[in-house]
């Protein structure tokens, strides 16, 4: 399988299709903005005009969109990825959405003779440049196994996690630990800076021990000089954790410290820092403390 469609080459999809080019698939990629093409085209991959043309001759075809809904129209739209998909082919969806909406392109995949998997990733844009993303991946064992080699290129940590929108559900508490860690980090630094502590110093030794975290570790500087530059917006954790309350609610699950951390998301998303990385959610900490 040496051609891939790349569908969505943002923060994340393009480095992973930058990787892919690098590991020598021939790969073309197709998003809405063409800037985003053109820096495809400039690693040495291929543009394409419309999903059409980047997926109708590829083995593999890989989508990392935004939402449920926007999977939900260039997976399954009229003149979507499936639309024009060869029989055969191999679906890699990497996006973050709802596990039924999952399912949902499973089943219609099937119906075309394509196989499906559900492969939402960790990691942040660093992973995604570095290929080293943790990749929770449901669907069927065959097709797993099928997609290994294009997964070795792009994750460090990838684990079959069961049927259909297995990754989703995996993914979406994925979604929830991360975001109780950032919450918590940024109320410890808002704690040691009322008392006057060296914040680097506290970190680092923090970090050694069972507060340790790879939340603390890759988000705590930035949370001290109050850069945000987005790696993963927290618009996109705000929707993430949408799809845990959802998913919690109809499967009968309470998640009481999930929630409340949600309404704090959802407060600095109100605020006007949706655009600011996740970590950013400091600022909304700190606001409760009159110190931002």
């Amino acid at each position: 399988m040496t051609r891939i469609g790349f569908v969505g080459l943002g923060i994340m999809g393009g480095p992973m299709a930058a990787n892919l080019v690098e590991a020598g698939y021939e790969v073309t990629g197709y998003n809405r903005s063409s800037a985003k093409v053109e820096k495809l085209v400039a690693a040495g991959g291929k543009g394409a005009r419309d999903i059409a043309e980047a997926v109708s001759d590829a083995d593999v075809i890989i989508t990392m969109l935004p939402d449920s809904p926007d999977v939900e129209n260039v997976v399954l739209g009229e003149d979507g990825v499936l639309a024009h998909a060869r029989s055969g082919a191999l679906l890699i969806d990497c996006s973050t959405i709802r596990p039924e909406v999952s399912r949902t392109v499973a089943e219609r995949a099937a119906q075309r003779g394509v196989r499906a998997l559900d492969a939402p990733v960790s990691g942040g844009e660093q992973g995604a440049i570095d290929g080293a993303l943790s990749i929770m991946v449901g669907g069927e064992a065959e097709a797993f196994a099928a997609a290994g080699e294009v997964f070795e290129v792009v994750g460090k940590t990838v684990v079959h996690v069961g049927p259909a929108g297995s990754g989703q559900t995996v993914k979406a508490a994925n979604q929830l630990i991360v975001a109780g860690n950032i919450a918590l980090v940024a109320e410890a630094l808002v704690f040691l800076e009322a008392h006057g502590v060296d914040t680097e110093s506290a970190f680092q030794v923090l970090g050694g021990g069972l507060a340790g975290s790879k939340v603390l570790d890759a988000k705590n500087r930035g949370m001290r000089e109050r850069t945000f530059k987005p790696g993963f917006r927290i618009e996109l954790h705000h929707k993430d954790l949408g799809i845990v309350q959802s998913a919690a609610r109809e499967s009968g699950v309470s998640t009481p410290v999930g929630s409340l951390v949600a309404q704090l998301v959802a407060a600095a998303v109100a605020q006007g820092d949706g655009s600011l990385d996740h970590s950013g959610l400091f600022r909304q900490i700190a606001r409760l403390n009159g110190t931002e």
